[in-house]
Order: structure tokens, then sequence, then C-alpha cells
């Protein structure tokens, strides 16, 4: 939800459990932008894909939490995904227009379960490509996933413990 909220406005839109949400969100958007360990992944893409190198690597990231979920969350991530669906159903009324017009193809292609193998994020890289207003080539990213597969994993296998410490920090605080 957090990446379809624009600006402040959320403040008076929502109850201060979806705020807390959303500001964590946001907080774990530039916690990771400015990441060393995330910086040397985008900068692998960058000569291929420049800008776009970073919404990339945040999708081969959530690959890797996807295909080693039981290393960081007791339920399966079928589990998971179902219930996170199911509440992300049930907010419908206050989601923003975009999430709600999304979410049927999320749930239908089961996005957070299909991401755990490469060809669901080939998927998801390929749709991304086709709404980008200029030629990304992220269609193509998936190439690079497979010849650096090893790199990326050891990226993010360092990068995620920092993520979640960072989170559990950001929650204890507020």
């Amino acid at each position: 939800m957090g990446d379809f909220v624009k600006g402040k406005s959320y403040l008076q839109l929502y109850e201060p459990e979806i705020i807390k949400g959303i500001e964590l969100h946001r907080s774990i958007d530039e916690f990771t932008d400015s990441h060393p360990i995330v910086t040397e992944s985008k900068n692998r893409l960058r000569p291929t894909y420049r800008h776009y190198s970073g919404v990339i690597v945040d999708v081969f990231y959530d690959h890797f939490l996807a295909a080693n979920w039981n290393q960081f969350h007791p339920l399966p991530l079928e589990t998971f995904a179902q219930q996170a669906y199911q509440t992300i159903l049930s907010a419908d009324a206050t989601l923003p227009a975009e999430l709600n017009r999304m979410m049927p193809y999320m749930i239908n292609g089961n996005w957070l379960v299909n991401y755990s193998n490469v060809e669901g994020i080939h998927r998801a890289l390929s749709g991304m490509a086709s709404r980008t207003p200029y030629r990304s080539k992220m269609e193509e990213a998936v190439n690079d996933l497979r010849n650096h597969y090893d790199d990326f994993k050891k990226e993010f296998m360092e990068f995620f413990p920092e993520l979640d410490s960072f989170c559990k920090q950001f929650l204890s605080r507020n």
C-alpha cells in the first residue's frame, strides 16, 4: 500500500496502524535504497538497466525472500500469502484505487508465492517492463539473475538480517 499512497495525505485518511505501516514501508525503502550491499547489487545491473536497476534489485530480493521464506518466517509461504491476500481484500474499501485494480492480478497469479521461482520473477519483470514509458529492458533482467544468482543471493542474505533489525528498531520506537 505504501507504494500507492503519495505525499502526506495518508495522515488524514487512515487509522494509526495503517499510518504506521505506510511509514514503515517508506523507511524500509529509504534504508534499502541507501544500503551499501544493495548498491553493490544495483551497480552490477546499472550499465544495462540504468535507473531501473533499483527496481530490478527489489524484485530479485523479493525472489530470495520467497525462495528462502522458511528461514525467515514460521508460517509456510503459501499460508502467509493467503492470509496476506485476505487481509488486503478485507480492507479494499480503504485501499487506493490503483492497488484495488492490481489486487485481482496479484491474487490470481499468486505473486507472493510465484516470486519464489525464477519464472515468476521473469513474469513480474516483463509485466513491469510493459508498463514503463521508456524501453527499460527489465524483461531481460532474469538473465542477469541467472548469470549472477549466487552473487545476488549472497548480497540478499547479508542484507536481509540488517533490514530485519532495522524494522524491529523502527517498530519499537513507533
